[in-house]
């Protein structure tokens, strides 16, 4: 969780996929959970598409996403920070 002057907001963090979009990126973000029936563990994967004000993040790039008010009609997260830079870019 973040706390900032506005309160606690809900954070998660996941790799960046896609940056083709103005100040806009697509995260994928995987969650490990039990099956109910099976009791085995499966990925969960969803894509978020989060506010990038300055265009910072690449493709691959680990950052963390916190809610944001509605920039537009599929956009409802920000990108707080990035965790991990994509070492392919680094070198």
């Amino acid at each position: 969780m973040v706390k900032k002057e506005r309160g606690i907001r809900r954070s998660i963090s996941g790799t960046v996929t896609s940056t083709a979009m103005d100040k806009t990126v697509v995260v994928t973000v995987v969650r490990r959970v039990r099956d109910r029936r099976f009791h085995k563990f499966v990925n969960q994967r969803r894509k978020y598409k989060a506010h990038d004000e300055n265009n910072t993040c690449a493709v691959g790039d680990v950052v963390e996403l916190v809610a944001a008010r509605p920039y537009s009609k599929t956009k409802r997260w920000r990108v707080f920070r990035t965790i991990e830079k994509n070492r392919e870019t680094m070198q």
